[in-house]
């Protein structure tokens, strides 16, 4: 991602091949490239028709890619004196390319499938593209013709380039080199807003075919997961605990929620941590004829229950961890049948001294039960459908037994389940879609709107931190070229204290970038551990 300038002075300025040396693409122990001449004419014909109006984009460009060398110094600098004071925290451009471009396992994921690896390799080739088209338009738009386009390898880094001829690149405005040098980084900024805007406007572009936010669809179930048996995939996660499930979103923050909720220890303490944990029990309606048929040992399909009184009042809550810890009150049943009965579940919606909103409507011959909570785990009920599974289509195909709430309550078109551990790696356990085929369902239209997402979101991360990247005040980079040219518009500067300054900047930059980009790798690491 670099402009190569073959001649400078009588000596070589940069390690990328010289205009001296052969044309031909070349190897050696170090260093191996690619030559492309395919596409010399075509584009200076190209930036030579619309001139006019490519040298007006790129003026555009030129200043938002000199906003973006600035900013970006600045916070290699702010990343730099971080470093010093706090050195286990993450900021700067460290922390933007961490936390917004790479996110936590961008860099460094877990597992990586054909797809991911796929959209990796097909975005960066076409973010690297975008970038060096940028510079031969601009090239082709100020009358400099391109000698070519390389793509190389240096040691083990990958890169690219577009080489023109340094003395015809002199002789040039300081104005017109600067717009080629800002051409790449300006593409690349634009294709990754290009990506982001059609990233978010993708549930409008494909509504004529997919529902958008009607519940997640589960794409695949590993076999690690612990929803393996549960869930299959093509699924549709309804709800939880009764809340319904809009999207991905939304399933990982409810599960983040109870993880937050689990106890800490094996008894609840007393005070407000009492009510906090209480004010959020979920009890069903068992019938007593189970309770009375009940044993004191749970087996592996069996789970504690204790009775939770239908009573609002302070002293209840006071109370109940004595009820809670009393073995002989607690009653092992079937969680899978438990589930299916009515609901007499507790939600806070107040303050400690407010009362809390129950649905505790049992009949004379039921009781209130609600699980015994495990120390360290979560109780989740989860409620699925199967609207896409051949059961469920030949139920539906039925018109004497058809139901619009087919997919809630039918055998056949979806289930409740409960699951007790841990519910991170629940939720992150299964991949989910935020998008169901609305006409014809197949494997490919499941998984399309997924590879769609991932390869805008990887587009947009890649194209962008290759804007960052080349905005440093880093040799060999756009950046390099960039600030060279700015400072030849400080007139007070004579050319040897120029010359001094800019190599200063250079050295310094190169230096601060090689400290934050370390620190970054090593956190990513951290992270992914």
């Amino acid at each position: 991602m670099a402009i190569n300038r073959p001649r400078r002075r009588g000596r070589p300025q940069t390690v990328l091949p010289l205009h001296s040396s052969s044309t031909r693409s070349g190897v050696s122990c170090w260093y191996c490239d690619f030559k492309i001449h395919t596409f010399n004419e075509a584009l200076f014909s190209l930036g030579r028709r619309y001139s006019r109006f490519i040298k007006m984009w790129f003026t555009v460009g030129a200043a938002f890619s000199l906003v973006t060398l600035t900013g970006v110094s600045l916070m290699l600098l702010w990343d730099s004196t971080d470093a010093l004071t706090l050195p286990l925290r993450t900021s700067g451009v460290n922390g933007l390319l961490q936390r917004w471009l790479f996110g936590t396992t961008f860099l460094f994921p877990r597992s990586v499938s054909i797809l991911d690896a796929s959209s990796m390799i097909i975005s960066t080739m076409l973010s690297v593209g975008v970038h060096e088209f940028g510079h031969g338009i601009a090239a082709a738009s100020e009358g400099l013709r391109i000698e070519y386009i390389a793509v190389f390898l240096a040691i083990c880094f990958p890169g690219a380039l577009v080489a023109f001829d340094y003395d015809w690149l002199q002789s040039l405005p300081q104005s017109s080199a600067l717009r080629i040098y800002c051409a790449g980084i300006w593409h690349n900024i634009t294709f990754s807003a290009a990506c982001f805007l059609t990233l978010i406007s993708l549930p409008v572009i494909l509504h004529p075919f997919y529902l958008y936010g009607q519940g997640p669809l589960v794409l695949a179930v590993p076999k690690v997961s612990p929803l393996y048996g549960y869930l299959s995939p093509y699924d549709v996660i309804v709800s939880v605990d009764g809340s319904n499930i809009k999207s991905p979103h939304e399933w990982i923050n409810i599960m983040a929620n109870y993880d937050s909720q689990i106890l800490p220890e094996p008894s609840v303490t007393k005070g407000i941590q009492t009510f906090e944990a209480l004010s959020h029990i979920k009890g069903y309606c068992v019938p007593d004829n189970w309770i009375k048929a009940s044993s004191t040992s749970c087996g592996d399909e069996l789970a504690d229950f204790v009775y939770w009184p239908c009573n609002n009042s302070r002293p209840v809550f006071d109370n109940i961890r004595d009820e809670m810890n009393k073995s002989e009150s607690k009653h092992c049943l079937i969680a899978r049948d438990v589930v299916k009965c009515k609901k007499c579940w507790s939600r806070s919606d107040s303050n400690f001294n407010g009362s809390i909103g129950r649905v505790c409507d049992c009949l004379e011959d039921e009781t209130c039960m609600t699980p015994v909570q495990i120390p360290g785990m979560s109780w989740v009920e989860v409620t699925y459908s199967s609207p896409y599974s051949s059961q469920c289509s030949e139920y539906r195909s039925n018109a004497s037994t058809y139901s619009e709430n087919f997919g809630f309550d039918s055998t056949f078109c979806g289930g409740t389940f409960v699951f007790i551990g841990d519910a991170l790696s629940l939720a992150h356990s299964i991949h989910l879609s935020a998008y169901q085929p609305r006409w014809i369902f197949t494997a490919y239209m499941a998984h399309m709107p997924d590879v769609l997402e991932k390869f805008l979101a990887c587009c947009f991360r890649i194209s962008a931190s290759l804007a960052l990247v080349n905005s440093l005040p880093v040799f060999f980079l756009d950046g390099e070229s960039i600030l060279e040219i700015v400072l030849c518009y400080f007139t007070f500067l004579k050319r040897r204290p120029r010359l001094r300054f800019l190599r200063f900047c250079l050295v310094g930059g190169t230096i601060l970038s090689i400290i934050s980009f370390s620190r970054l790798l090593y956190f990513m690491i951290v992270a992914r551990e």
